[in-house]
């Protein structure tokens, strides 16, 4: 029997993680009640697959294999423990082999993951960086690009947040209504975190991960399903709607990005704008009716919505997309929303104006390539010679290769005539 090739090995291993990660940590978690057993005996499935597969072949079912792989391993850990800790005899002897069954509001092992990860007793940051780890897949380092922190610091955080369930013995199970309720704004955080790395990776060869972005939305939908009449989870499902019925059009045939103004707009996905716009109006007509101020992701959605529906980039009210972000501020005042206020800033006030703001937000994101294109960008708007050094900056921060491919043209093309921008750089609120 032929080996299979490498290719196709490393095509099924990287299909497999993307498939089957969250759903074998989720239901290991249930089964041992152990949070620590589930992600190390998950992770030792994987690295057996790695060794394996090369030679023995793809089996019929990856995911199978892995979680019968994975459930061995994990009887295995704990029996090898038992003999030292009654804490792990007992979790041994609650070891449920049962299919899963529908409980309690989330009948989704995944989604019910994801709220365990966002218990209360950790901090915020933790909670999502855990839940982007054990359910999102994403690598350590990828979460710190999210947060905007270095890669040590994020791997200490997500070690400390599972020491502390483990400590507290924060248990497996599924959350009550109240406990939805009062862990809901970490859940939105992870899942548009999740969107956000898929929308546009942070590193690699491939600019968009859509396993990633198909994953925060199916939770999006998961979640809108379990709480239909809140604001926040309509506004988040709206918000990724709309960001990604714009996919089709956001890489070139070159692979190099293509930003919102220079879009074919042709291309966008229909049916995903059209059901984003639905949820938007769903929202202003909620609020016209007496219902809560809009949160933050309602705005990005109403933001979206509104460049959406132009049917040019010069046809773009930025005004009330200005007027937005204001509100946006006063919610959330991070630097990243600043920057998105300020791109927005400039196309109402001129690039002049737009750079004044940029200017301020140094200090916090002077490490942050789509601080330093934004510059570049007006720079080169307002004829400065200082716009090349700034896009050499952006450049060499950008981890993404269709990023780099497109400020790198936008560098090379300086000396030309100056144009409007229109979302000039790719920033993570989009928009």
């Amino acid at each position: 029997m032929n080996a299979p090739s490498a290719v196709a090995v490393q095509g099924a291993l990287t299909r497999a993680h993307r498939d089957e990660w969250a759903r074998v940590v989720a239901d290991l978690t249930r089964r041992f009640g152990d949070l620590h057993v589930a992600e190390d005996a998950t992770a030792e499935a994987f690295a057996a697959a790695t060794a394996r597969w090369p030679c023995e072949g793809v089996p019929p079912s990856p995911g199978g294999w892995l979680a019968t792989t994975a459930t061995r391993k994990a009887i295995d850990w704990l029996r090898r423990e038992s003999q030292r800790d009654a804490k792990h005899r007992a979790a041994l002897i609650m070891y449920d082999d049962t299919p899963p069954r529908p409980t309690g509001p989330i009948g989704d092992d995944r989604l019910r993951l994801v709220f365990v990860c966002c218990h209360p007793a950790l901090a915020m940051e933790a909670r999502v960086a855990l839940t982007l780890r054990l359910v999102g897949g994403l690598t350590v380092a990828e979460i710190a690009r999210a947060f905007l922190v270095r890669e040590t610091a994020m791997a200490r955080r997500i070690t400390r947040a599972k020491e502390k369930i483990r400590a507290a013995g924060i248990p497996y199970r599924v959350p009550s209504a109240d406990d939805i309720r009062e862990r809901l704004d970490g859940v939105l955080a992870v899942v548009h975190l999740v969107f956000n790395e898929g929308y546009l990776a942070g590193e690699g060869d491939d600019p968009l991960r859509v396993d990633l972005s198909d994953r925060a939305i199916h939770l999006g939908r998961l979640l809108r399903t379990l709480l239909p009449d809140d604001g926040e989870v309509a506004g988040l499902l709206a918000l990724m709607l709309l960001v990604d019925a714009r996919r089709p059009a956001r890489v070139s045939r070159t692979g190099e990005l293509v930003t919102l103004a220079e879009q074919d707009r042709g291309g966008w996905d229909r049916a995903r704008a059209a059901e984003g716009r639905a949820l938007v109006r769903e929202r202003i007509g909620a609020l016209a009716a007496g219902g809560d101020p809009p949160g933050r992701y309602q705005l990005q959605a109403a933001i979206n919505a509104v460049h959406m529906a132009a049917p040019s980039a010069a046809d773009t009210n930025w005004s009330t997309i200005v007027a937005l972000y204001d509100r946006l501020v006063l919610l959330d005042p991070s630097p990243v929303v600043r920057l998105n206020r300020a791109v927005a800033v400039a196309e109402v006030d001129g690039p002049g104006a737009g750079l004044a703001e940029i200017d301020r937000l140094a200090p916090a994101l002077g490490g942050y390539h789509a601080f330093h294109a934004a510059r570049a960008d007006l720079l080169r708007r307002l004829g400065r010679d200082d716009a090349r050094a700034a896009y050499d900056r952006a450049v060499d921060l950008a981890g993404n290769a269709a990023e780099r491919a497109y400020l790198t043209r936008r560098r090379d093309q300086l000396g030309g005539g100056s144009t409007r921008g229109g979302d000039p750089v790719p920033v993570p609120d989009g928009r």
